[in-house]
């Protein structure tokens, strides 16, 4: 990987690791469904206005309902789960179980989509579930109701990730459909998804939105032009120019600016909690995520 490259990663990385931010400083003013609808409406209307000046045609090849599908569970559901979160734990803690993904691709590939499972994965997927826990038990947290199910909502996010990833894979990848294009289609389609909530929520629980503080308006507009738009184009590059799996290192280093700036610019509290935990999970990540040199597949009947 050249300096180029490394630097986009890096970049990536912080960016991603600010959305945790940027959510927990919203979440708890706008609750959790503004937060993720204005993610996911601002992202769309950053996406289309850079594809327009970048004259990209909106060609979904006869795809746009799968896209538009793909958005809803790879967008709009964890991103309402994240916000839901947001509202109850640190910056830090949804970032470190963000970094579960892969971990669920593994379990959905093989209960669902037919992938072999190798002793190396299910290793992986056990450690990553025992670092869960020592972040649970160990973080910075008290333990309670809302803790709990503040990390259940942010697994169910990465369930969902999961899930969208295979269904990416059997639903739009070799279709021809320009990857950028794709990104906003996603977002439209989490719009879409979270609309009738986002109007239920406006007539049951309004928001003064006079009243907002301008430190609110800006993590929303930098949850969604900066973390969505700007980070998606962003990561389509770096597959672009270093390939699926070397991008994929950007899982390893979006907890560490997630806790990063959770204590910079709110205050959260480190603890030996997010070490361990982090730790874990960041071995876990490598089993996963490493190629194999050796066939180590769990003989099947």
């Amino acid at each position: 990987m050249n300096s180029k490259s490394l630097v986009q990663l890096l970049s990536l990385a912080a960016i991603w690791g600010g959305s945790f931010l940027f959510m927990r400083i919203c979440a708890p003013v706008l609750g959790a469904v503004p937060t993720a609808f204005g993610r996911v409406l601002f992202g769309a209307l950053g996406l289309i206005v850079l594809l327009i000046g970048m004259r990209i045609p909106l060609t979904f090849g006869g795809r746009i309902k799968f896209v538009l599908a793909i958005g809803a569970i790879n967008s709009g559901l964890p991103f309402l789960m994240f916000s839901l979160a947001a509202e109850v734990l640190p910056a830090g803690y949804s970032a470190i179980i963000n970094s579960m993904t892969p971990l669920m691709g593994v379990i959905i590939g093989a209960s669902f989509f037919g992938e072999a499972v190798t002793i190396k994965k299910l290793g992986g997927v056990t450690a990553g579930l025992f670092g869960v826990w020592v972040l649970t038990e160990t973080g910075p947290t008290t333990m309670s109701t809302a803790t709990i199910l503040g990390i259940i909502a942010c697994l169910v996010a990465t369930i969902c990730y999961g899930f969208a990833g295979y269904l990416t894979k059997l639903w739009i990848t070799g279709r021809g459909i320009d990857n950028r294009v794709v990104a906003f289609g996603s977002q439209a389609g989490a719009v879409l998804l979270l609309a009738p909530v986002m109007a239920w929520h406006s007539i049951f629980a309004p928001i003064a939105w006079a009243q907002v503080s301008t430190a609110v308006w800006a993590s929303m507009l930098g949850l969604g032009l900066v973390c969505t738009s700007f980070a998606y184009l962003l990561y389509f590059q770096l597959i672009n120019d270093v390939g699926p799996l070397k991008a994929m290192g950007v899982t390893f280093l979006v907890p560490v600016f997630g806790v990063l700036w959770g204590w910079l610019l709110l205050g959260e509290r480190l603890s030996l909690g997010y070490a361990l935990g982090g730790v874990i999970i960041g071995v876990a990540l490598w089993l996963v995520i490493m190629p194999n040199k050796i066939s180590d597949k769990i003989p099947s009947d």
